[in-house]
């Protein structure tokens, strides 16, 4: 069984942007589809957001060779306009992994400070891949912003 380390990871990024602005950049469909993919060359062609706890999302992130994106989706939890956002996420096509996502702004003077912990992945190689996602991600927003 793994452990906590190897089951959750936790990032923490400053935007040069107010908290309202990160938020919104998080939860509108229109600005997810600018930059919720980790390299520049992909896309997001897939966008919904039912922003309210129980609503669901789906987002979707494809690769400029690929014709398929790969989708994730899940529940939101808990939505706490601009403060916290936690929803569950897994990827359409494979079995459910029922990972939860949390993240959390924080106004630092004129910037906001994002963490983002993703837990109960099923072992450390999984936890690696988004990991590695999810900087990506966060490359693309820190562009945006």
């Amino acid at each position: 069984m793994a452990n906590g380390s190897e089951t959750t990871l936790n990032l923490k990024r400053t935007f040069n942007a107010p908290r309202e602005k990160v938020f919104q950049a998080w939860t509108d469909p229109n600005a997810l589809k600018e930059w919720f993919h980790g390299m520049d060359d992909w896309t997001t062609p897939v966008h919904e957001i039912d922003l309210k706890v129980g609503g669901k999302y789906r987002l979707g992130m494809q690769p400029p060779d690929g014709d398929t994106p790969y989708v994730a989706y899940g529940t939101y939890r808990e939505v706490d306009p601009p403060k916290k956002l936690v929803y569950t996420w897994s990827w359409e096509g494979q079995d459910p992994m029922d990972t939860l996502v949390t993240v959390e702004f924080r106004e630092v003077g004129d910037s906001t400070e994002v963490e983002l912990t993703h837990e109960r992945f099923p072992n450390a190689e999984e936890r690696d891949k988004h990991n590695e996602g999810w900087i990506g991600c966060l490359n693309q927003l820190s562009k945006l912003l």
